[in-house]
This record gives structure tokens, C-alpha cells and sequence, in this order.
């Protein structure tokens, strides 16, 4: 039987990338560097063997679509913002089994699943940025989910409860990374280099806020209350559909569990950014704090 042994909301901006770069960026990213390479190291010694990524950069539009090659390999650069992420050469392993299972549990629940093996298929910078710290030696294997920009939180508090059947139906011990932005309202072309460490909105930065204590303090019910709303006025990031598989995963409203902040939220081109490791209820993650 399976068993999820870490689920963290994480951020992948490429300035955390400009960030190892020589030149006037150096070292801009550093807490949120060390927060990713922090829950990579939790993952290591909880004995995680998968990583299962939620990629708000993989955007789908119709149905839900996991990436089940047996190995992933390439050089990533991205279209979006190629002057900041260019070159970056990945190998991973892949976990085919674990795809197909949450294929069916998908499909078990109602709605439209489908893996894929396509040669061309390559990795996006959300599962990226965060593996170029966590899992430095390729280890660890890597499963992405796409996000589907037309779903509603519903649809995707059902597709993290169908990921968390998969896994106690594998062998598999699981990391589940939902990586993606909390606030995501990008600023004008005119204006976003001014904002390369800002949020583009007061409003979004203290909704943001409310949001990490609500995380933090185990007040889930009430964050999950008011989600649709966060993702409809805070322009969430791929339908904010990371976090809700998140919370299906964890147990939706009936989750307690309370959040530890990883690095000090941080605005990115007009995003609010952060890193956050969830207790996984049953799992005792007290020996790797």
C-alpha cells in the first residue's frame, strides 16, 4: 500500500532561476532557493520515492492529463520568458505505473484522465525549478499532472482525491508538490520590470496574507470556503488547480492540519509567492523538522 508522505504548496517563479545566475539578480531568491531544497531534503528522508507534481505551466483545456514516460529528459527553455530561463538540461525518471493508476481513479470519479508517453512531451518550468533543488542527484522519480485552466475548484478537489486513491493503490511513497503562485495578477508590459519583486495589487497581497494564516493557524475550512472567490478575484494561477487537488488530497474542510512557512512571502513580477509544507494526516513528520 502506498502512502503520501509530503504535500507542499510551492512556488517555481523563473527568478528563482535568475536568481543562480551571475549578475545584478544574483541571489535574489535565496529564502525561496532554500525553502525548495528544504522540502527536497524533507522528501529524501521521509523516504519519498515519487514526486508528484500539480504544473500550473502545463496548462491544459480539456480533461486531465498526467506525463507517464518512463524517463524524461531534454533542455527546457522557456517560451514565456527565455531571457530568464534557458538551457536547463533535465533527466528524471519517470513513474508510468503510478500515472496509469491515477488514470483510473480519474476515471472512477467521472471525469476525463489520460497519460501520455509522447516523445516531444517535454517537463515545464513549474516542475522544473523546483527539482533543480530538490532532487539534484535524479533520484527520485518524477510524475507531472497538468492543470486544466477551465476546471472548477470542484473538479479538482475531486482529482486530488482520486491522486490520493492512486497512491494507496501503488507501491509508491509520494510527494505531492502543488506548484503554482497564490495571487498570479501579472502587471503591464510597460511596468513589469519595475515590479520584478513586487505584487501588483495591495489588494492581492493582503488577501495573500489572510490566505498564509489560514494555512498556518489549521483553519482549512475556512480557506477551502472561500477559494472559488481567492481564484475568481486574485486571477489565480492555472485555476488555482494545484491547490485544490492539494486540499482533496489532504481532506478537503476536514483537514486540521496547520502549515509551516518554509520563506517569507515574496512578490515576483506582480505574483505572491511562497513555500509551505502541509502535515499529511497519519504521517508523522516530526522527525524531519
Amino acid at each position: 500500500m502506498g502512502e503520501l508522505v509530503l504535500a507542499a504548496k510551492i512556488t517555481h517563479v523563473p527568478s528563482i532561476w535568475l536568481s543562480l545566475q551571475p549578475g545584478k539578480h544574483f541571489g535574489i531568491r535565496r529564502p525561496a532557493e532554500l525553502a525548495l531544497s528544504e522540502v527536497g531534503r524533507r522528501a529524501r528522508e521521509r523516504g519519498a520515492d515519487t514526486f508528484l507534481i500539480a504544473d500550473t505551466h502545463w496548462m491544459n483545456s480539456i480533461g486531465f492529463h498526467l506525463n507517464g514516460k518512463e524517463r524524461h529528459s531534454g533542455s527546457y527553455a522557456s517560451h514565456e520568458l527565455p531571457h530568464f530561463i534557458h538551457d536547463l538540461e533535465y533527466d528524471y525518471p519517470g513513474n508510468p505505473e503510478l500515472a496509469e493508476l491515477a488514470r483510473q481513479e480519474i476515471v472512477a470519479g467521472g471525469q476525463k484522465g489520460l497519460v501520455h508517453t509522447y516523445r516531444d512531451l517535454g517537463l515545464e518550468y513549474a516542475t522544473l525549478v523546483p527539482m533543480y533543488f530538490m532532487n539534484p542527484d535524479s533520484n527520485i522519480r518524477v510524475l507531472p499532472i497538468g492543470c486544466n485552466v477551465y476546471s472548477s475548484i470542484e473538479e479538482n478537489r475531486r482529482i486530488g482525491e482520486a491522486l490520493m486513491r492512486a497512491i494507496r493503490h501503488s507501491d509508491n511513497r509520494v510527494a505531492f508538490l502543488a506548484s503554482g503562485s497564490l495571487s498570479h495578477a501579472f502587471p503591464d508590459n510597460e511596468v513589469a520590470e519595475s515590479l520584478l519583486n513586487d505584487v501588483s495589487s495591495e489588494i492581492n497581497r493582503k488577501v495573500d496574507m489572510a490566505v498564509l494564516d489560514m494555512w498556518t493557524t489549521g483553519r482549512a475550512a475556512e480557506f477551502i470556503d472561500m477559494l472559488p472567490d481567492y481564484n475568481r478575484r486574485c486571477s489565480g494561477e492555472g485555476a488555482m488547480a494545484d491547490t485544490a487537488m492539494l486540499f482533496g488530497m489532504l481532506g478537503w474542510r476536514d483537514y486540521k492540519g496547520s502549515g509551516e512557512q518554509l520563506c517569507p512571502y515574496f512578490g515576483s513580477t506582480g505574483t505572491g509567492q511562497v513555500v509551505v509544507d502541509f502535515p499529511v494526516p497519519g504521517h508523522d513528520t516530526m522527525s524531519s523538522r
